[in-house]
């Protein structure tokens, strides 16, 4: 189904494809991040906070306390240099890309678009004190990577939503929403839906009761998991070794949590 930048497709995958895209998403072990540091410290009142879920990035990887890639202006010292895409996920992206080029119109694609970036959210609920609180939502943003994005789910279904902001002290206008189930892919793109509406994820469901691994998350279940495919362009993805002393102190925790379970930021270590 295809509205005017807007691309939704149900049952995307096969059977077995889909089952070993989750085989490569669960050697994956996602980390939570603070949304400041040291040296990109919070606005003047507020507080240091953790970001809603853990997450995982493959292609690069956008520290939160880096401040995410936000370009003309935020695009230094932005998206760290990270792991290749398995075979299976570079399979997908690869008819992604195709769907795109067959659907959008060649302007709405920037110059050497391909969807070299991949933000794996996990969706579910946070454990405190033995109390289950839930966190599979998402307020209201936009992705600033340019061109078109896209959006592949597993697990429980999840109401996505594009809005019209009318400001903190107004509810904002629902202009389209789509239920992302379980092996659903969305892609938008446009300059509506990239630049003049935001989008957020306004609940995910337990209907089916689904507790998605991996299993080894610290006081967290996970009942959806979803990959967003995006466009850095390459010149702007850097090694660590090029990044400042400074905002490599800041990550360096990251980096070593990430190093337990992966060669590749192990070998990362080397360049802190």
């Amino acid at each position: 189904m295809f509205k005017g930048n807007v691309l939704l497709v149900k049952n995307y995958l096969k059977s077995e494809e889909r089952i070993k895209a989750l085989t490569e998403i669960l050697c994956y072990n996602p980390i939570w991040e603070f949304r400041f540091s040291e040296h990109n410290p919070p606005p003047q009142g507020e507080k240091n906070r953790m970001l809603l879920r853990p997450v995982y990035w493959l292609g690069n990887w956008q520290f939160a306390c880096l401040n995410y890639y936000h370009p003309p202006k935020g695009i230094d010292f932005r998206c760290v240099q990270g792991e290749s895409y398995p075979p299976t996920l570079q399979k997908i992206v690869h008819d992604i890309e195709a769907r795109v080029r067959d659907n959008w119109n060649p302007k709405d694609i920037p110059d050497g678009w391909h969807l070299n970036t991949c933000l794996i959210n996990y969706y579910g609920s946070k454990i405190e004190n033995g109390k289950k609180i839930d966190a599979a939502r998402v307020g209201e943003h936009k992705d600033f990577e340019p061109g078109p994005v896209a959006s592949l789910s597993f697990g429980e279904r999840a109401l996505f939503q594009f809005v019209q902001s009318r400001g903190k002290n107004s509810k904002s206008e629902v202009i389209l929403q789509q239920w992302l189930e379980d092996n659903s892919l969305q892609v938008f793109g446009g300059e509506r839906f990239k630049s003049h509406l935001f989008h957020r994820v306004q609940r995910v469901e337990r209907k089916d009761a689904q507790q998605l691994p991996p299993a080894q998350i610290e006081n967290f279940e996970t009942r959806r998991i979803n990959l967003t495919f995006r466009f850095v362009p390459d010149q702007h993805i850097q090694v660590l070794k090029q990044f400042p002393q400074n905002l490599k102190n800041d990550i360096k925790p990251y980096v070593q949590k990430l190093a337990k379970n992966s060669n590749y930021w192990k070998k990362s270590l080397d360049q802190i």
